[in-house]
């Protein structure tokens, strides 16, 4: 089994609040990311897929398709957008990174593992540079 990675890259904004605590209770939980005008980051996306390369073409996946995959079911979905605002799969959930990375997963298994042989293996995503989640699905 092979396991092939590809790194993308989007910039969003959100905040981490509960509508139904104080604004002091949220600052008190969330620090400055709860910040009422927001926050933003440059997230780093990693994708790992896995399987069996197919000898005819020596690769698992053709690289570009993936490319494709996450482009149009993520990175359209989620740059320069707002994730409390502006993305759908993200609709009354906390926009944490790690639900956002959960979600992502549940976005691209279905259209990764229409190829055949094809398995979404885990996502990974860096809110910043020393902090990321990773979801193998589950």
């Amino acid at each position: 089994m092979i396991y092939i990675t590809r790194k993308e890259h989007f910039n969003a904004a959100h905040k981490m609040y509960r509508d139904e605590w104080s604004p002091e209770k949220n600052a008190e939980v969330f620090g400055k990311c709860a910040n009422p005008n927001w926050h933003g980051h440059n997230y780093n996306l990693f994708v790992t897929v896995k399987g069996e390369i197919t000898y005819a073409t020596g690769y698992l996946i053709d690289l570009k398709d993936l490319k494709v995959i996450i482009n149009d079911y993520v990175i359209e979905k989620l740059d320069h957008k707002n994730i409390n605002l502006d993305v759908p799969f993200m609709k009354g959930k906390m926009a944490s990174t790690e639900l956002l990375c959960i979600e992502i997963f549940n976005q691209l298994k279905a259209p990764i593992e229409a190829n055949e042989g094809v398995f979404l293996h885990s996502v990974k995503l860096y809110e910043t540079e020393n902090n990321s989640a990773e979801y193998f699905g589950g």
